[in-house]
């Protein structure tokens, strides 16, 4: 009895100290870094890769975790130290610099997932109050001295820098490229500009709850889920005719990963916004994909538009940014403009 005791106790030593020198199941955490208007797309989409990811890792539990605010700022944040797995962006440059300025991600990092790395896109739109009582249709209507304007800062914000390069754009090609003449009608447009968020979603409670504004401009997924949210009785929404292709990169982040230990689960993340699950919960938020079939099957929430590039117009990001939103650009002398 005292022998079989013993070795009782001995074998229930040995498995606890199996299991302590093993320590608790396995697990992994990703910080997925997101642009201000985005909270709820991936509220949605999260679920979706978490339940994918247990069939694969039953032994993984999987956490993700978001962060939001004007993609600049988030940006800057991760340059300081935030240790972000992934980001998902609006705009090409906020990405970029994550390589430009902390070598955190190779330079070809948009040819590592299809689209330039885009998953989906958007344009910009106009949110008016229900009936359109300014007659708003388009760019021009936007520059009449009746008009209010509400968008995000574009120092600060790629939702505010898409829609100032989308009515620039738009008008330089209705004024046929005559610099003079579009240069005086964004005078006029900016001088129109009511309030500058910092960020889409402080735009958004501007114009929805404060009641500020006229027409508050945004991305179309934006403005329609506005409409939705606070009511489709108080709402119109306008797609301007010619506008502009407004990409929302993506990247996983290789210096935080490799420290994180969350590469694979970070990759597999972002191509999980490929699939077409996740691309139907994306149409569904009014984003546009590239896929043709779902496009197809919700081509009555999608208005046709003519989209021109930032690299066809503004001689790409780099260059937009210098010629327009470095510290005495063209933004800083149109705000100055304004003010004489």
């Amino acid at each position: 009895m005292n022998r079989t005791l013993i070795t009782s106790r001995a074998i229930k030593g040995c498995l606890a100290a199996v299991l302590l020198a093993c320590g608790p199941a396995q697990s992994t955490e990703l910080l997925n870094s997101s642009y201000d208007v985005a909270r709820e797309l991936f509220a949605a989409l999260n679920p979706g890769f978490i339940a994918q990811w247990h069939q694969e890792h039953p032994d993984d539990p999987l956490t993700i975790k978001q962060s939001h605010a004007g993609s600049s700022k988030q940006a800057l944040a991760i340059l300081q130290g935030l240790k972000a797995d992934v980001v998902t962006y609006n705009q090409v440059t906020d990405v970029q610099i994550l390589h430009d300025r902390g070598n955190l991600i190779p330079a070809d990092w948009q040819t590592r997932l299809p689209n330039n790395s885009s998953p989906f896109y958007s344009t910009m739109a106009f949110l008016v109050r229900k009936g359109n009582p300014k007659q708003i249709h388009d760019w021009n209507d936007l520059v009449r001295n009746d008009v209010k304007l509400v968008f995000p800062n574009p120092k600060t914000s790629g939702n505010g820098r898409y829609t100032y390069l989308a009515a620039w754009g738009a008008t330089s090609l209705a004024d046929g490229g005559d610099r003079q003449r579009t240069h005086d009608w964004m005078r006029k447009f900016i001088a129109n500009v009511e309030v500058f968020d910092t960020g889409g979603r402080g735009a958004t409670t501007t114009f929805a709850e404060r009641g500020q504004g006229d027409v508050l401009i945004s991305f179309e997924s934006e403005v329609n889920n506005i409409r939705n949210q606070y009511g489709a009785d108080k709402y119109d929404v306008i797609v301007p005719k010619v506008n502009i292709l407004a990409e929302f990169p993506v990247a996983w982040v290789d210096k935080n990963v490799e420290k994180n230990g969350t590469q694979n689960a970070a990759q597999e993340y972002l191509r999980y916004l490929y699939s077409p699950a996740a691309q139907k919960t994306i149409a569904g938020f009014y984003y546009r994909v590239n896929n043709p079939a779902i496009m197809a099957a919700d081509k009555s929430q999608f208005p046709e538009v003519r989209l021109f590039k930032v690299e066809d117009r503004f001689g790409g990001w780099q260059q937009a940014m210098k010629t327009h939103f470095d510290d005495g650009g063209e933004l800083d002398q149109l705000i100055a403009a304004g003010h004489q």
